[in-house]
């Protein structure tokens, strides 16, 4: 079994989660006590698909949110590089796209909207990865970005540090293929940027209209941003 580093190298990030992706979504479960079902379903509701509508879903593991973000009738593409986890959601029947964040298999403007789900943190390259994903979004598209953040409360930023993150690092070794990766899954939380500096990343890739919602006291956020509708003044 393997674990990626913090350099997030893509080929060492992808046979990491290959190697946990039989029991990546029970091990999530486990991890957080069941908050990310709450979070998927918040996450859903900001994205507000509709039927009609074209969605990309990158990062989606296993397809899990790729479903959930389906039931109002949008089309929606689970795009992941590991094909392990892809693999392991077959069973979910949405359509499921082998592909690199930095170099997307689609055309401009070919959604109305985009969304990750703790996934971004491990792009080898964030900001790129955004303006990669604004590419393929059609102006006036939409971006979701739910990710692990940092607790606005002091108190609870460090009970959180402290002591919840080593609690549900422990669970997710216990349910886990693959114990190893949950500790480079804990050390991408504790550095990965708050609230704010993502945002700012967001913008300075081109979007626009940037705003979050926290959730669980700041443990979760998700960022909501806009593809102008007109080229941005050179």
């Amino acid at each position: 079994m393997s674990r990626a580093s913090l350099d997030k190298d893509p080929r060492e990030v992808a046979a990491m989660f290959d190697g946990v992706a039989a029991g990546y979504d029970r091990a999530n479960s486990v991890m957080t006590f069941g908050f990310d079902r709450r979070w998927r379903i918040t996450t859903a509701k900001a994205l507000d698909a509709r039927a009609g509508e074209r969605v990309l879903d990158l990062a989606a593991g296993t397809g899990v949110s790729t479903q959930e973000y389906a039931r109002n009738g949008a089309w929606c593409v689970a795009a992941d590089f590991s094909l392990g986890m892809l693999r392991s959601g077959l069973h979910r029947g949405v359509p499921m796209v082998a592909a690199d964040a930095l170099r997307l298999p689609f055309a401009d403007d070919s959604f109305d909207a985009a969304t990750i789900s703790f996934g971004i943190r491990n792009f080898v390259d964030t900001k790129a990865a955004l303006a990669e994903i604004l590419r393929v979004v059609r102006p006036g598209g939409r971006l979701v970005v739910c990710e692990v953040s940092t607790p606005t409360f002091a108190p609870i930023r460090f009970v959180y540090r402290k002591i919840i993150l080593r609690t549900m690092t422990w669970l997710g070794r216990r349910a886990s293929s693959n114990p190893d990766a949950y500790g480079y899954l804990a050390e991408s939380m504790l550095t990965w940027p708050d609230q704010r500096t993502l945002g700012e990343i967001i913008a300075s890739a081109g979007w626009t209209q940037v705003e979050w919602l926290n959730l669980t006291f700041g443990v979760v956020a998700v960022h909501r941003a806009r593809k102008p509708t007109a080229p941005a003044p050179s």
